[in-house]
């Protein structure tokens, strides 16, 4: 069934957001980020890539009313269209996934076009016709085979970075990757930024490590970072983007911030 739109890649911006270090706020990014992009009014599709399903959840839907996820959609070939379902945050989507997902890197071992799999279905005619806006990828936090589908899908990538102690070690590693991809089958995969997260303006730690990332890698940091906020933390036990919890938290603000630098920037980087 060949159903890909080619064209989908000028209409649609797919943003990978991706670390192979767990914990550094991708999920949260994801989230947040899309709840702010669809205020801003863009039509937002995310993809839970990672089988820890955190996403899903955050965003409201339960194990059991995932009957079609993101496995169907890369392992079956699902159509796409029948997968998406929609978020209570206006204009914001989701293509859940459950644990089952966990097996995908056995299950497509002997698949051929493994590595093109997200890649295919994202640029199918049914979901181009849905007028999506933008799409975000939440990478597990590993450079498997679900990370590798995500960056020959994308266009860009966001690097959220942990403002802690060995925040930069490992990135290397993503940035060799990205490197990779372009070369051998995305020649087009920009990066998006660098945003930093959890970040404490009081704490010594968190001013050192946004230093040494503005030094290392310059403008592929975001003037945008994200604090520590505890209604960030709060906000995905209600099943809620924080932009919804408390719409004037730090938080909030932050990714709305975020998502308008994302809006304005003329382009990704050739990283």
């Amino acid at each position: 069934m060949n159903t890909s739109d080619p064209k989908a890649r000028a209409d649609t911006r797919i943003i990978a957001i991706a670390n192979q270090k767990g914990g550094v706020g991708k999920t949260t990014t994801t989230i947040n980020l899309g709840a702010a992009l669809s205020e801003l009014g863009c039509k937002v599709l995310i993809v839970d890539l990672d089988p820890q399903g955190n996403a899903s959840t955050g965003l409201g839907i339960e194990p059991d009313a995932r009957d079609f996820t993101t496995y169907d959609l890369l392992v079956d070939e699902a159509p796409v269209d029948q997968i998406i379902q929609r978020t209570a945050t206006e204009n914001l989507f989701i293509i859940p996934t459950t644990v089952d997902l966990s097996s995908a890197d056995l299950d497509l071992m002997s698949n051929e076009n493994r590595s093109f799999l997200l890649h295919d279905a994202l640029r199918q005619s049914s979901l181009r016709a849905l007028g999506f806006d933008i799409v975000l990828i939440d990478c597990p936090p590993s450079l498997n085979l679900l990370t590798v589908n995500a960056l020959v899908s994308a266009t860009s990538v966001l690097v959220p970075l942990q403002s802690e102690f060995f925040a930069l070690e490992g990135l290397s590693q993503l940035m060799l990757t990205i490197r990779e991809v372009r070369q051998t089958a995305n020649p087009g995969l920009r990066v998006e930024g660098v945003v930093l997260t959890m970040y404490d303006r009081r704490n010594n730690l968190s001013q050192q490590v946004e230093a040494d990332a503005r030094d290392t890698l310059g403008d592929l940091v975001f003037s945008t970072v994200i604090p520590r906020n505890v209604r960030v933390s709060e906000a995905p036990s209600y099943a809620l983007p924080v932009l919804s919890y408390d719409t004037s938290s730090k938080g909030a603000v932050a990714y709305r911030a975020l998502a308008h630098e994302i809006l304005n920037k003329t382009s990704p980087i050739a990283a």
